[in-house]
Formats: structure tokens, C-alpha cells, sequence
């Protein structure tokens, strides 16, 4: 019997709507969220992806604003950028995107943020809050993996979740995410001796390498959770790190690329920028007490 198949688009749609819904009541209470992005050079994909930002924010009532950079900026230039919308009380959400020209310090300009702002959660405040189990915000993708996750409805106490990619912007904070649901986390990445031994006895499996077919049904534990978060091109065609038509024949569940996490990432991070703005207004009213 085939996986049920985890939609991302289906479950973007009801949370969009609930996003949107906070946007409106924070909105009337003159706090309109808003989310700044910053687009160094004229990389296709991020081109694209910002796009789907503007448009994500669109949808759900969120302001926006896209700041495209040259190629040839400035480590100076592209920080300065970044203290300006630091300071703007109309931005609850800045994000760089990555990645930065080769010349650029992406470390650099990252921890520039303001950690109440870093609404894609890798400012290393936030990725510590997460370390130590405490309140902070959520790196996107693996936010919207966890998600999808729990929408099978499984008790993840206890479960082995095996990682494929060690990522910070993936990886590690995946790991972080479902040792706090309890689940017994193991990493695995190019250094990994007989990966498929790992593979073969996870309940949750998370790819994220980036590398077309990694994973082949033979890696795959009947009945397992099956999360692919990697997006590669082969013949003009995306595809994902899962040989999905394959793997869906094993697994219990199964997200598809395209489709599936990718959907996600860009809604948990409008729900990222309307947290910050409820954080901000819930300091606000404190502070008129």
C-alpha cells in the first residue's frame, strides 16, 4: 500500500488562513506586521523565492518590503541596510538571503540582525535559545518539517528520527527540534559509515543534502515517516534527495518535492513575522501599564 502523501500546499492553505487572521487583529490594533528581505545580486533562484515572499505576504496582510543590492555591495553597505531596518518600528522581520556573493561575510551580517527580528531563527542567540530548550524562533524549514511531522498524528515519544545533512540552517536545528519531542536524534552526514544501516531503522527520516535519489527504498523502514527537504534539478525537472516513486511504496508517509516542505518554509516564516509583531506589541502594552 502506497504512503499517505504529507501535502504542503493543503497545509499552507489552512495555516495561511489563521496567519492571516492574526495579521488582521494585530493590524487593528496598529500593529501591522512587517517583513523586510534583502537580495544581494540577481541569483535566479533567489529571485524567485523572494517573489514568493512578496507574495506569501500579500496573501495574509503582511507590509513588505524587497531590498535588491548589486553584486558588487559592500560588507559596509549591506550591514549599514541592515541597522537601518533594525531601526524601523514598521519591520518586525528582517531576512538576508542566502546566499551572499562569495565576497560578502554572511556570519557577519547575520548576527547584525536584531534577535527579536531574526524571523528565519539563524542569529546564534535564537539557534542557542534552541540549544537549551528555551522559547525562541524557529529556523523555518524545520519548523514546517516538525509540522508535517505531526500531522500523521504519531506519538513521537521515544521514536528514532534519523537526519541525513548537518546543515545549520537544516540539519542541526532539526535535530534540536525532535530531541524536544522526545525522539532518539541521530545526524548522519558525508562522514557517515553504512548510512543505509542508520536509515533502515528510523521512524522519522529527514534528508537534506541536496542530492538527487539519495535515498532508494531500500534505505527506508517500512512504514517510516519520510521527509524530503532537498530540492535538485536533474534533466530540468525538481526533485527532491527521495526516490519518491519508490520510497512512497515502503514508507507510511511521504512528502513529495515539489509540493511538500518547500510550501511550508515560506509560511512558517510568515507566521515567524506575525509572532515578532505580537511579541512587540505585547511589550508595548507592558510598557504603557
Amino acid at each position: 500500500m502506497s504512503a499517505q502523501i504529507l501535502d504542503g500546499k493543503k497545509f499552507s492553505e489552512t495555516l495561511r488562513k489563521d496567519i492571516a487572521g492574526r495579521v488582521g487583529a494585530l493590524t487593528r490594533q496598529g500593529m501591522q506586521p512587517g517583513l523586510a528581505v534583502i537580495l544581494v545580486g540577481n541569483d535566479p533562484a533567489s529571485e524567485i523565492y523572494v517573489r514568493n515572499k512578496e507574495n506569501g505576504c500579500a496573501e495574509v496582510g503582511i507590509h513588505s518590503e524587497s531590498i535588491r543590492m548589486p553584486e558588487n555591495t559592500s560588507q559596509e553597505a549591506l550591514e549599514a541596510e541592515i541597522e537601518r531596518l533594525n531601526a524601523d518600528d514598521r519591520i518586525h522581520g528582517i531576512l538576508v538571503q542566502l546566499p551572499l556573493p562569495a565576497h560578502l561575510d554572511e556570519s557577519a551580517a547575520l548576527a547584525k540582525i536584531l534577535p527579536e527580528k531574526d524571523v528565519d531563527g539563524f542569529h546564534l542567540i535564537n539557534a542557542g535559545r534552541m540549544m537549551n530548550g528555551e522559547k525562541g524562533v524557529e529556523a523555518c524549514t524545520p519548523k514546517g518539517a516538525l509540522y508535517m511531522i505531526r500531522q500523521t498524528g504519531i506519538d513521537l515519544n521515544g521514536k528514532d528520527a534519523v537526519i541525513i545533512g548537518r546543515s545549520n540552517i537544516v540539519g542541526k536545528p532539526m535535530a534540536m527540534l525532535l530531541l524536544r519531542e522526545n525522539c532518539t536524534v541521530t545526524v548522519c552526514h558525508s562522514r557517515t559509515r553504512n548510512l543505509a544501516e542508520h536509515t533502515r531503522r528510523a521512524d522519522i527520516l529527514v534528508a537534506a543534502v541536496g542530492r538527487a535519489g539519495l535515498v532508494t527504498a531500500d534505505m527506508v523502514k517500512p512504514g517510516a515517516v519520510v521527509i524530503d527537504v532537498g530540492i535538485n534539478r536533474v534533466n530540468g525537472k525538481v526533485c527532491g534527495d527521495v526516490d519518491f516513486e519508490a520510497v512512497k511504496e515502503v514508507a507510511g508517509w511521504i512528502t513529495p518535492v515539489p509540493g511538500g516542505v518547500g510550501k511550508m518554509t515560506i509560511t512558517m516564516l510568515l507566521e515567524n513575522t506575525a509572532e515578532a509583531a505580537e511579541r512587540k506589541l505585547a511589550l508595548c502594552t507592558e510598557a504603557r501599564k
